[in-house]
């Protein structure tokens, strides 16, 4: 979809919307280069010097409740006890 600079300033919600279910909304604007309005992709934000932002992982781990905790302490403990010592079979 492509739409001028003006329309786009007045039906910015609904832009967003059509940006949301796919379309690529392309904005012309006068003397200058077309934008593009897309949905983005992008991960946590990450600095200059590969340093990560506190609080760019918000809400994306789960901490396991104290039954999960213990079926993996088992799980763990039959891992340890009955698995073979060496994968190789001897």
């Amino acid at each position: 979809m492509q739409v001028n600079l003006q329309y786009a300033e007045e039906h910015f919600t609904d832009l967003v919307s059509a940006a949301d279910s796919g379309q690529e909304v392309e904005i012309s604007r006068p003397d200058k280069p077309a934008l593009k309005l897309v949905v983005s992709k992008a991960t946590a934000p990450v600095l200059k010097d590969g340093m990560r932002v506190l609080g760019a992982g918000i809400g994306e781990l789960r901490v396991p409740s104290e039954e999960e905790w213990r079926a993996m302490d088992l799980e763990m403990e039959r891992e340890m006890l009955d698995a073979p010592l060496t994968t190789g079979g001897i």
